[in-house]
């Protein structure tokens, strides 16, 4: 790299940086050899580069990426965002449970008789309140412990955005799955169920023993079926959903594998809100004797 100008006769041109003509500069890009000033030099293995060289370098740089697409995870961003949001609704519950819940709970009823379809989500981000027992606080501790031991794994292995819409789709499927055979739920225990489902699939293709995950699963289930108020159709819902949400991700070939998993998520997703749209409450109905 030339630091000083060179030995030229007085009539010689001064170079200046091809980006910036009025700049005077004896440094030139490794790769292209065109003048370049201070503000246009990019650290390069030897000497500098200019910005347009490094530019196209870059494409050729295989990017990073998360053992099952998507671009590799050091933070998990999303899962921290997660718990950040759940905690952030149940202290909305804490002032004003009355309308939280009222307004935003996964409600069968309103769903499908007042078009409420927001509370096929909000409901999964709202736990029992504080005023509902000795169960409310263990409720949101046991699903963002959860969410904080289980996320960060998946995230990395998905990434960001694929663990995202696992999570998203767990969530509308436990709240799918109140909608048909329950009534009215709150909770993230759909999504975390789908974590579970998620982590059984993941497991299994990548090969490792799986027998720690079942314990979880198995021992999960039986609190659904033993502690009362708890809404079965929500955990087996998210579970189903994030165990074909992970199937999706899992098993995709190699050629057009992002068509593959985005068309199965998409199509996933209008699977469950058609069945929102096109089948009835039933639970809801058998309460109102609606069937005969």
């Amino acid at each position: 790299m030339t630091t000083q100008p060179p030995s030229e006769p007085e009539t010689a041109a001064v170079p200046t940086c091809y980006r910036h003509p009025g700049r005077e500069t004896y440094v030139r890009c490794q790769r292209c050899n065109r003048p370049i000033c201070p503000d246009c030099m990019r650290d390069a293995s030897v000497g500098f580069q200019c910005p347009e060289c490094v530019a196209e370098g870059n494409k050729t740089v295989r990017q990073a990426q998360a053992t099952f697409g998507g671009r590799a995870v050091t933070v998990p961003r999303v899962t921290w965002t997660l718990i950040v949001i759940n905690v952030l609704a149940y202290l909305a519950e804490i002032a004003n449970p009355t309308w939280v819940i009222n307004t935003f709970a996964m409600s069968a009823p309103h769903v499908a008789y007042n078009d409420e379809w927001w509370r096929l989500i909000t409901g999964a981000f709202l736990h029992q309140s504080p005023s509902g027992g000795s169960f409310a606080l263990t409720h949101i501790l046991f699903n963002m412990w959860a969410l904080y031991a289980i996320g960060p794994e998946l995230e990395r292995r998905l990434g960001h955005t694929r663990f995202l819409t696992l999570y998203m789709l767990s969530a509308l499927g436990g709240s799918v799955a109140i909608y048909l055979f329950g009534n009215v739920a709150v909770g993230a225990s759909g999504a975390i169920f789908g974590m579970f489902g998620a982590l059984f699939v993941l497991a299994r293709k990548l090969g490792f023993d799986v027998r720690g995950v079942l314990w979880l699963i198995g021992i999960n289930v039986v609190l659904t079926v033993v502690v009362p108020n708890i809404s079965w159709q929500g955990h087996l819902g998210g579970l189903i959903t994030g165990g074909l949400v992970a199937t999706i991700f899992a098993f995709a070939p190699s050629k057009n594998r992002n068509a593959v998993q985005w068309g199965g998520c998409v199509a996933l997703a209008v699977v469950l809100v058609a069945l929102v749209m096109l089948l009835p409450p039933f639970a809801v109905q058998a309460e109102l004797g609606l069937f005969g």
